[in-house]
C-alpha cells in the first residue's frame, strides 16, 4: 500500500466510481463531484451508482481540497465536459502534479453538427492529454485505456489496463497506484496511439450491438471486430499514432469487450437502434454520455481530411444521421472490397 499518498479522481459518474474503488486498494483516496449534495450523500451511504464504496475514498466538493492533497490525479468526465472542468481545476494544478485521464473521448473547437470538413484543422481536434497540457501548467501527463467495464471492476472481477504517458515515472505511479491481485496494469509509451484506441473502438461497438439487434451471430461479429480494427489503425496511423497500440490491451482488447457487452452503453445505443428505436431517445434514457455518438461525428471530419480508409464508420454515421436502413448499410459494407487479410499491418 502507498502508505501516506492521497491520489484524487475527478467525476463521480460508474467509471470514476469504478476507478476510486481500485485506488482505495492502495491508498487513500479523494473522490470529487461538484454537487454538495451528492457529496454528502456518497459520505453518508458509502454507496455510488449503487455500488459500495471503499472505506478509503472519501467523497468532495472542493477542487482545493483535491489539489493540495493529491500528487496524483485521475480525471475521469465524459469528453464533451473535460474542457470546462480542466479548466476550472487549472488555477490550483501545479507543475509537479501528475494527471492519468481516463476519458475515452475525443474535443474539438467547432459545433459538429455544421462543421465543414475543407474547414477543419486538425489542430482543432484535441485529445484529452493535449487538452491538459494545452490549459494547465501540468508536464506529466498519462492517460488509462483497456476492456474495463466499470459494472465487472466495481463487482471485483479481474481486469486489466494500460497507462500510457511519455513520461516512465508516470506510468509507474500509475502502475503503483492501481496494481492489485484482480488488476493488472501494462505500460505503453504511445500516449497518442493508446487514446485513440480507446476512442476509436467506440463507433465499433455501435455497429456491434446493431448487427447483434438484427440477429447476427457470431461469425459476423468476429467480421466487424477484425474490420473495426483495420479501420482503428488507418486512422491511428493517418494521425501519426504507432500500429502496435492497436494490438494490446487497449485496443482489440477493450474492443472484444465493448463489442460483445450489453454492459457497454455504447453497444447499447447500436442494439436499440436495431430495434427501431430512436437516438434522441436513447441517449436521454441512457443516463450517461455515450461517447461513439461524438466518436462518429468527429471520426467522420477526420476521415474526410485525412483519407484514413474507414468504410465502416462512414456506414454507421450514415445509418445515426443521414437515414441509412440498417440491413442496406450491411449490404453496403459485404460489398466493400478487401485483397488480402491482415493488410493494415504491412508497412
Amino acid at each position: 500500500m502507498n502508505e501516506g499518498k492521497t491520489v484524487g479522481v475527478i467525476g463521480a459518474g460508474s467509471f470514476g466510481a469504478a476507478i476510486s474503488n481500485l485506488l482505495g486498494e492502495n491508498q487513500k483516496v479523494l473522490l470529487y463531484d461538484r454537487k454538495k449534495e451528492a457529496v454528502d450523500a456518497m459520505n453518508r451511504d458509502r454507496k455510488l451508482k449503487g455500488y459500495a464504496l471503499h472505506p478509503n475514498v472519501t467523497a468532495t466538493n472542493s477542487i482545493e481540497e483535491i489539489t493540495s492533497n493529491c500528487y496524483l490525479i485521475f480525471p475521469v468526465v465524459p469528453s464533451q465536459s473535460f474542457k470546462e472542468m480542466i479548466i476550472d481545476f487549472s488555477p490550483f494544478l501545479r507543475p509537479d502534479h501528475l494527471m492519468i485521464h481516463a476519458t475515452k473521448g475525443l474535443h474539438c473547437d467547432f459545433d459538429l453538427d455544421t462543421a465543414d470538413p475543407k474547414d477543419l484543422k486538425l489542430k482543432d481536434i484535441k485529445t484529452m492529454s493535449e487538452l491538459i497540457l494545452q490549459e494547465t501548467g501540468i508536464v506529466r501527463v498519462g492517460c488509462m485505456a483497456g476492456p474495463n467495464l466499470a459494472a465487472e471492476i466495481m463487482d471485483k472481477q479481474p481486469a486489466a489496463t494500460v497507462i500510457a504517458s511519455r513520461f516512465d515515472e508516470v506510468v509507474r505511479e500509475g502502475q503503483a497506484a492501481l496494481r492489485s491481485e484482480r488488476f493488472q496494469v501494462y505500460g505503453n509509451r504511445d500516449i497518442l496511439g493508446i487514446e485513440l484506441a480507446g476512442v476509436l473502438k467506440n463507433y465499433v461497438a455501435i455497429a456491434s450491438g446493431a448487427l447483434n439487434g438484427l440477429g447476427y451471430g457470431e461469425n459476423t461479429k468476429a467480421l466487424l471486430i477484425t474490420r473495426g480494427m483495420a479501420e482503428m489503425v488507418y486512422i491511428g496511423k493517418s494521425l501519426g499514432a504507432d500500429k502496435r497500440s492497436f494490438l494490446g490491451i487497449a485496443g482489440i482488447g477493450d474492443l472484444i469487450a465493448t463489442c460483445s457487452s450489453p454492459k457497454s452503453r455504447n453497444f447499447t445505443v447500436g442494439y436499440r437502434i436495431a430495434k427501431g428505436d430512436d437516438l434522441k431517445t436513447i441517449l436521454s434514457e441512457l443516463g450517461e454520455v455515450a461517447e461513439g455518438i461524438r466518436t462518429l461525428k468527429i471520426g467522420k471530419l477526420i476521415v474526410e481530411h485525412t483519407g484514413a480508409v474507414a468504410p465502416l464508420l462512414q456506414t454507421i454515421h450514415k445509418v445515426l444521421f443521414e437515414g441509412l436502413e440498417l440491413e442496406r448499410a450491411v449490404k453496403l459494407l459485404m460489398r466493400y472490397y478487401v485483397d488480402a487479410d491482415g493488410e493494415y499491418l504491412d508497412n
